[in-house]
C-alpha cells in the first residue's frame, strides 16, 4: 500500500521509538498472512453474522502479538467496525476491576472518521438516525412534541436492541444527554458523556441531571458495553472489535488479583456468545496460557481456550492463534520494505548505502548479540536500521558497513535475558515479583 505523508512520518518515528505504529502497518507487515486471513474471517462471523466470539493472539516476546493486534484494528475499522484497543496495566488497567476495562475501552473507542474518543460521535450518528426515522414515518420534526418522541424511542430501541440487558441509568443517561444537547446545555450534556463512559470524576451535579447516583460498578459494566455495543450496530457500523493487549501482565499481580483477573476472563468467554457483532482479541505469550500461575491454573477458562497441536500443526481457527518467533528471512523482508519506505533525500545513495549486504551484516550482528534468539531481536533489529537509515539520509559521508558493530540500548526485562542467553521471556520472567508458587492453582469464583 502506499503510506499518506503523515503516516509515514508517523510509522518511522513510533520504530525509533521502540513501539508499533497505530496505522501504516499494512505497509511492511510479512509473513503473517495466514494469521491475518483468521482474523478477517472472524470479522464476517462477527459483522454478517452476527456471532459474539472472543479470540486469543499466542506468542512469545518478539512474535508480534501487539503488531497483529493493531493491524487487526486497521482492518476492522477499514470493514466499518468500532474498534478499541487497551492494554492490561497493573496501575492504570487492573483487569480484575471490570469497571476500569470499561472505562478504558470506551475512552479508546475509534471509528474510521474518529480516531480516539468516538463515543459521541457514535451516539451522535445514532440519534440522528432515530430522528429521521420518526421524520421518515410522517413526524413533524419541528413540532413542540418531537423531542419527546425522539426521547421515547431512544428508550424502546435500546429495550429492543439489548433485549433488556441495558441498565435503567444507561438508558436515562443517553436520554439527557439528548435532553441537553437541544437546549445548547453542552457542558452538562459532555459530564454525562464522561459518565458513561465510566468516569469517576464527574460532579454530583451532572449526575442529578439524570438520576443517577454513584459510578459505574464492575457487575454492570457488562451491561453497559452491550448497550455501546448495539449503539454502535445502530448508529451504522458493522460490530466492535476490543482488543485488549499483554494480558501476561496478569502474571505480575498478586494471587488474589491474579485469580479475580482470569477469572474475569472467563465471565467474558462465556458472555461473548451474547454479544451479536463484538469480537475480543487478547494477546498473552505462552507463559500466560500454559503455566498454572495463568489461563492453565484456571480449570474452567483453560478448558474454554486450550490450545492443541497434532504432528506439530495447529488449525487457526481454534480459540488461540499462534504466532511464530521471527527468523532471519522475516527480518530480511521487513528491512526491505523500510528502505523502500523511506521518505530519502537521496534514493540512489539510500538503496546503495542500506544494500542486501548491510542488512545480511546487520542481522547476523544483532540476533548474535542476542545469542542467536531471532524472536526476540525484532525491536532492536529496526531500531538500530532506522540509526543507520537516518545517518545516511543526513550525513553524505557517512558509511554503515564501515560502521561499529551493534550496540543495544533500551532494553526490556525479555531482551535482557535472552542477551544473557536466557531464552527471552522464559519461565522466570513470568510471575516475577509475585512470589507465588508456580503450581498454585487459581480459585474458581466469580469477579463481579
Amino acid at each position: 500500500m502506499t503510506l499518506t505523508r503523515s503516516d509515514t512520518k508517523h510509522v518511522f518515528q513510533r520504530l525509533r521509538d521502540g513501539l508499533v505504529p497505530t496505522r501504516g502497518l499494512d505497509a511492511f507487515a510479512v509473513r503473517i498472512d495466514r494469521q491475518r486471513a483468521e482474523i478477517r474471517r472472524l470479522l464476517e462471523l462477527v459483522g454478517t453474522d452476527g456471532e459474539g466470539v472472543a479470540k486469543f493472539l499466542r506468542g512469545g516476546y518478539g512474535c508480534g502479538k501487539t503488531f497483529t493486534a493493531q493491524l487487526a484494528t486497521l482492518d476492522a475499522r477499514d470493514q466499518g467496525f468500532v474498534t478499541s484497543f487497551v492494554v492490561v496495566s497493573p496501575t492504570e488497567t487492573k483487569f480484575h476491576k471490570f469497571e476500569e476495562v470499561y472505562h478504558k475501552i470506551v475512552t479508546e473507542l475509534s471509528t474510521g472518521t474518529c480516531p480516539r474518543g468516538a463515543l459521541a460521535d457514535i451516539l451522535d450518528r445514532w440519534i440522528g438516525r432515530v430522528e429521521d426515522a420518526l421524520a421518515e414515518a410522517g413526524l413533524d420534526e419541528d413540532a413542540d412534541g418531537f423531542d419527546q418522541q425522539v426521547r421515547a424511542r431512544i428508550a424502546e430501541d435500546l429495550e429492543s436492541m439489548t433485549r433488556g440487558a441495558v441498565p435503567g441509568d444507561f438508558v436515562r443517561v443517553v436520554q439527557t444527554i439528548f435532553d441537553l444537547k437541544q437546549r445548547g446545555e453542552l457542558p452538562g450534556a459532555g459530564a454525562l458523556l464522561s459518565w458513561l463512559s465510566g468516569s469517576t470524576h464527574v460532579a454530583q451535579g451532572a449526575k442529578k441531571l439524570a438520576g443517577v447516583k454513584g459510578d459505574i460498578g464492575s457487575r454492570d459494566a457488562l451491561g453497559y458495553l452491550r448497550g455501546i455495543l448495539e449503539i454502535s450496530k445502530a448508529a451504522g457500523y458493522r460490530g466492535l472489535v476490543i482488543v485488549v493487549d499483554e494480558a501476561e501482565t496478569i502474571l505480575r499481580m498478586r494471587s488474589d488479583t491474579r485469580a479475580k483477573s482470569l477469572n474475569g476472563i472467563r465471565q467474558i468467554v462465556d458472555a461473548s456468545q451474547d454479544y451479536p457483532g463484538l469480537l475480543w482479541v487478547f494477546t498473552g505469550t505462552p507463559e500466560f496460557f500454559d503455566t498454572r500461575k495463568g489461563v492453565a491454573g484456571l480449570q474452567p477458562l483453560h478448558d474454554r481456550i486450550r490450545f492443541m497441536q497434532s504432528g506439530g500443526f495447529a488449525s487457526l481457527r481454534q480459540a488461540q492463534l499462534e504466532l511464530r518467533p521471527f527468523d532471519k528471512a522475516s527480518l530480511r523482508d521487513v528491512a526491505f520494505r523500510l528502505r523502500e519506505l523511506y521518505p530519502a533525500a537521496d534514493r540512489g545513495r539510500m538503496d546503495g548505502e542500506i544494500s542486501a549486504t548491510f542488512i545480511d551484516k546487520l542481522v547476523d550482528e544483532v540476533t548474535a548479540g542476542f545469542k542467536g534468539d531471532v524472536g526476540v531481536v525484532p525491536r532492536q533489529f529496526l531500531r538500530t536500521l532506522l540509526h543507520h537509515m537516518d545517518l545516511v539520509d543526513e550525513d553524505p559521508e557517512y558509511d554503515p558497513m564501515a560502521a561499529a558493530g551493534f550496540e543495544p540500548a533500551g532494553l526490556t526485562p525479555e531482551e535482557e535475558a535472552a542477551q544473557r542467553g536466557g531464552g527471552g521471556i522464559g519461565k522466570a520472567g513470568a510471575g516475577a515479583g509475585t512470589g507465588d508458587d508456580d503450581d498454585e492453582l487459581v480459585p474458581v469464583e466469580d469477579a463481579w
